[in-house]
């Protein structure tokens, strides 16, 4: 399985470059931003200002995600690395929102752009992004919450590579509408890249059953010796990797001892068949035996 804590050794020192590589560039962009008058840069910044809160924020989730367990939290921190990738998804969408209302403003008044001074700032930028994407890069594939930060970089790496486009258009050519043109396009291009994160964190957070196979599952555990039925399941996520399930199964009425051994077996198939992370099991000998596989009567 994944090893949540290898994850917080590799990223600490990357985090932090990252973070200061981000500021630097914002501060760069601010001030080619307004030195050209261009929006795209000026959003840019904006956009790389929000990587640095994003990265902070992200990198203080995998912290407390990463504390034991305690009477309070029975389940442990893992969620806080869920609500760090919701919050930098919704911070991406909203800021794109506020910018491409913006950039419509500016189509209908455009303003002269310095092609050359926005095509520097925008070299710049891009190098830096590409560098933080890098980084990143290995991590982003194992967790959602460091995915959420790798899509804010390379999105900004994307609106850098458009910048420079821009920038040599209109260092030949006065078409001072594509600037606020690309400035939408970027931003409708994160805030599609960045609903399937909202997407998914949700789900995880409202405790949404799993993509199971749940007659796979019923049929498997009806194979075991001395299983009769199983009813009453509930299947959630604590994080995208961590499954959590439980079920009432009927036995045929054997020993306490057989029930251990029954009990074991189940969990073995499940965390090796389906990957589930935590299985309680409530035996049973008739009660409950003609219920369905989902009790739609008793929602716990």
């Amino acid at each position: 399985m994944h090893n949540h804590q290898h994850d917080i050794k590799l990223s600490k020192q990357r985090f932090t470059l990252v973070t200061l590589l981000n500021l630097a560039i914002t501060l760069a962009e601010i001030i080619g931003g307004l030195l050209s008058g261009s929006l795209a840069l000026l959003s840019d910044a904006f956009h790389n200002f929000g990587d640095s809160f994003a990265i902070i924020l992200s990198y203080s989730a995998q912290l407390i995600a990463g504390q034991k367990r305690s009477p309070s939290q029975t389940y442990g921190y893992k969620r806080a690395e869920i609500l760090a990738a919701l919050l930098n998804s919704l911070f991406l969408v909203v800021m794109s929102v506020f910018l491409s209302f913006a950039a419509l403003k500016r189509l209908g008044h455009p303003e002269t752009i310095d092609g050359p001074v926005m095509l520097t700032v925008a070299i710049i930028g891009l190098l830096a992004n590409l560098i933080s994407a890098l980084l990143l890069a290995s991590s982003s594939k194992h967790n959602l919450n460091i995915k959420a930060t790798y899509l804010h970089i390379l999105s900004d790496a994307l609106s850098s590579l458009a910048v420079i486009g821009v920038g040599l258009v209109l260092t030949f050519i006065p078409a001072v509408w594509l600037d606020p043109l690309l400035t939408i396009l970027v931003s409708g291009y994160i805030i599609w890249e960045a609903w399937p994160i909202i997407k998914k964190t949700l789900i995880i957070l409202m405790e949404a059953a799993p993509d199971l196979d749940y007659a796979a599952i019923k049929a498997d555990i009806l194979q075991i010796p001395n299983v009769t039925s199983i009813h009453h399941i509930h299947a959630w996520m604590i994080d995208e990797h961590d499954i959590i399930f439980s079920a009432h199964i009927n036995l045929s009425n054997c020993q306490l001892s057989q029930a251990e051994i029954i009990y074991s077996q189940i969990e073995r198939l499940l965390q090796t068949k389906y990957h589930i992370s935590h299985t309680t099991i409530q035996a049973e000998y008739q009660r409950g035996l003609n219920e369905d596989l989902f009790d739609s009567k008793n929602p716990y």
